[in-house]
């Protein structure tokens, strides 16, 4: 049993050694093998690979593949113009040579992202005050990437290399800080009101105009109809007289009957009306009268 037992401890000695000194690289990462703190192997293959036991060897990993470094502050940066104006961008960056950046950067991905966002951010700063905000926006953003990718690869490169390559730099948004964007929009709100206002007038006057047209020939409209009609009837009413004064002409009793006839009955248009006359005093009622009445005198019969 002594035995047995001495062999399976010492089997499980064997594999928690094996264990500590077997390792695997991923191969989205770099081994960094450490030996007594100082960098003995950086392993660039995948696998299964292979050191001492710790303390005597140590082993990290480091990300190989392509990182993004977006901008972390939002602080305005100045113009030529002394504009004050708010850039977010970001960076893709990786990590070429593990050495050069665990001695000049950090140990981890972290390290390099604070650094570098302060070098991409002082080159952005340098190149916005060199130009105004047009030019930023619209004719010269493409060059104020490319300037800050290069000034950025100059840093990173430069006397202490980092161990990193900058891919590409990017800007997503170009604007005005919130005191003055809110000054931009009541100042476009303003002026939109001002030229609703303006088209407003132009269409009032213009209604204005045309109602007054519209008027002015209805009134031509009425008048030459009025104009017309009375014409008509002055033409009518002279026929109409001809035509009387031929009829009356040739029976001036008729036509003193006749007469007679239409002042009765303008005279009593309605029920309610009263005329008080002495018939035998008045011509008035005459046609009332009989021809014997007429001739002797009398009054005439009800």
């Amino acid at each position: 049993m002594n035995r047995i037992g001495f062999i399976g401890a010492s089997l499980l000695v064997l594999l928690v050694l094996a264990s500590s000194m077997l390792f695997v690289v991923d191969q989205r990462q770099f081994g960094v093998v450490y030996a007594l703190g100082q960098i003995k192997e950086v392993i660039t293959e995948p696998g299964l690979k292979f050191k001492l036991p710790p303390p005597f060897q140590n082993v990290s990993y480091i990300d190989k593949r392509l990182l993004t470094l977006s901008s972390l502050d939002t602080e305005p940066m100045l113009t030529a113009e002394k504009q004050r104006v708010v850039i977010d961008w970001y960076v893709r960056w990786r990590i070429v040579d593990p050495q050069a950046y665990i001695r000049n950067v950090g140990l981890d991905e972290n390290a390099g992202a604070v650094q570098l966002n302060r070098v991409v951010r002082n080159a952005f700063q340098e190149n916005i005050n060199k130009r105004t905000v047009r030019e930023l926006i619209s004719t010269r953003r493409d060059d104020v990437m490319n300037d800050v990718k290069r000034e950025v690869l100059s840093v990173v490169k430069g006397g202490n290399p980092w161990g990193v390559d900058i891919v590409d730099v990017r800007v997503t948004r170009i604007d005005y800080v919130e005191a003055i964007t809110e000054s931009v929009y009541r100042r476009m709100e303003a002026e939109r009101k001002r030229v609703a206002n303006e088209l407003r007038s132009t269409g009032q006057a213009e209604g204005e105009k045309i109602r007054a047209d519209a008027d002015r020939q209805r009134e031509v409209t009425v008048a030459n109809a009025y104009r017309d009609a009375q014409k008509i009837k002055g033409e009518g009413d002279a026929q109409a007289a001809a035509a009387y004064a031929d009829a009356f002409g040739k029976d001036a009793q008729f036509a003193q009957f006749y007469r007679s006839l239409e002042a009765y009955k303008q005279s009593f248009n309605k029920k309610s009306d009263v005329l008080v006359l002495d018939p035998s005093q008045s011509d008035f009622f005459r046609a009332m009268q009989g021809p014997g009445a007429a001739s002797s005198g009398q009054p005439p019969r009800r």
